[in-house]
Formats: C-alpha cells, sequence, structure tokens
C-alpha cells in the first residue's frame, strides 16, 4: 500500500507518526474540548449533525467512531438511536476525558470507549453497520491500511462516513482561512494547551492531506462504493461517505 507524505506533530527521528500523535493528543487532552470549539468557532457541532445524517440513511444500529478523542462524534450519533456506540482511539488522555463526559452526561451505558488503533481496529470482520471518522484520518501513519481496516470491520452494506479538514478555493474563504489556520490556530493553541507544536501541526496536516478527488480515488481503491463527498462552510471541511 502506498504512504502518503508524512507530517508528524514534533518531527523527532526516532518515533512513528503514530507514537507522536498519542503523545500530541495525551498532551493537549484537558484543554482539547475548550480549545475545539473556541478554535471552529462552534462550528463543528453544525459539521458533525450534517454528517450524522448522511449516516442516518443506513439506520444503523451498531455504530463505530474512530479517532474519537473525547468522544463529540459518538454522542452525536446517539441522534440515530442505535443499540450501540463504540468510540476507539490512540490517546488514553482523551479517552480519559471522554469516559468522564460520558459518565456526567449519562450515556455510559451506549457508547463505550476502547483504547485502540486505527489502522489494526481491535474489532472482528464486518461488526458495524456504520462508522465514522472526525478529523482523524489525515492523522493515519498509512491512510490506505487505516481505510481499509475500517472496511474490513464494517458489514456489507455498512456506510463509512469521514468529516475531515480540507482547504477552501474560493476567495476570501481561502485567503481568511489560510490566515485563521497558519497564524491565529497555532497562537491560541500554544497559549492555552502550553504545546506549541500541537497546533502548528494542524494546519501543516490538513495542507499535506489528500483531499477532495484525491481522497475519492483512495476511497475506491480499498473497496468503497457509491462514494460521495459533500463541502461544508465553503470548503473549510468535507463529508465523504462510502458503502462496503
Amino acid at each position: 500500500m502506498s504512504e502518503q507524505k508524512v507530517v508528524k506533530p514534533y518531527n523527532n527521528e526516532s518515533s512513528s507518526k503514530k507514537e507522536e500523535v498519542a503523545e500530541m493528543f495525551n498532551n493537549i487532552s484537558k484543554r482539547y474540548d475548550f480549545l475545539n470549539h473556541l478554535l471552529s468557532l462552534g462550528i463543528d457541532k453544525i459539521w458533525r449533525k450534517k454528517a450524522i445524517r448522511i449516516l442516518g440513511e443506513v439506520a444503523p444500529k451498531k455504530i463505530l467512531d474512530i479517532a474519537t478523542g473525547t468522544g463529540d462524534f459518538a454522542i452525536a450519533a446517539l441522534k440515530l438511536n442505535p443499540d450501540s456506540v463504540i468510540g476507539v482511539d490512540i490517546s488514553k488522555g482523551m479517552l480519559d476525558v471522554g469516559k468522564a463526559k460520558m459518565k456526567k452526561k449519562g450515556v455510559d451505558d451506549v457508547i463505550e470507549m476502547h483504547l485502540g488503533d486505527s489502522e489494526e481496529l481491535p474489532f472482528d470482520q464486518a461488526s458495524f453497520d456504520g462508522l465514522t471518522v472526525g478529523f482523524g484520518v489525515r492523522n493515519y501513519q498509512n491512510l490506505e491500511k487505516g481505510l481499509t481496516d475500517m472496511l474490513r470491520v464494517l458489514k456489507p452494506e455498512g456506510k463509512a462516513v469521514i468529516l475531515e479538514f480540507s482547504k477552501p478555493k474560493t476567495f476570501p474563504v481561502k485567503q481568511l482561512f489560510g490566515f485563521y489556520s497558519r497564524y491565529l490556530i497555532p497562537f491560541l493553541g500554544k497559549f492555552i494547551s502550553k504545546d506549541k507544536r500541537a497546533y502548528e501541526y494542524l494546519p501543516e496536516s490538513v495542507a499535506a492531506f489528500p483531499e477532495g478527488q484525491e481522497f475519492v480515488d483512495i476511497m475506491k481503491k480499498v473497496g468503497y462504493k457509491n462514494i460521495e463527498r459533500k463541502l461544508v462552510s465553503f470548503g473549510i471541511a468535507t463529508i465523504y461517505s462510502g458503502i462496503k
């Protein structure tokens, strides 16, 4: 399987992207929710709602949320009245915050949170009716491997819905988003999280990600069918979906 250009949070020669992503999210986990909603101006909630509506087209009863972080996408999926939602993430720090959030919201009987690698998911083949990934696939060490393993755990006719940042192409959104992501996000991220590289990595990883038709082609290559993509907020993010 082909490797994409590797952009790592800390650029240490002795560690893999996977290890550095886990370290980064452990470092910022305590402030992640606050920063995430602040830096996205709350628009991320609207994007997740749109993505969940697309997932709802297959009426999934068992849902997997990959790179779940603190579980916002898993919580949004409850709108579909599933029997269960499982969130999986590589960062123990993020999961600890997520588990406390589920308990506080009283949904820990429906949502389970598991430590796991998105590229080697700890689940049997054909386990889920639907799955979501919110802002996680660009952090994969090997994108094709991750997408392939996602397909493995989906049931036949199950749906994958992927929400990821993209690069706006139209004036003035392109220029505004470029300035915001290159300068304001790293500044605020460093100030609040105390991890300078974590929020410099965000625009770098978005810039390196094979978005749009290129990403659709990769999904098609590994075996997804009926692939669709929908731009949201003038192309700041894209919702991709595909069927097994």
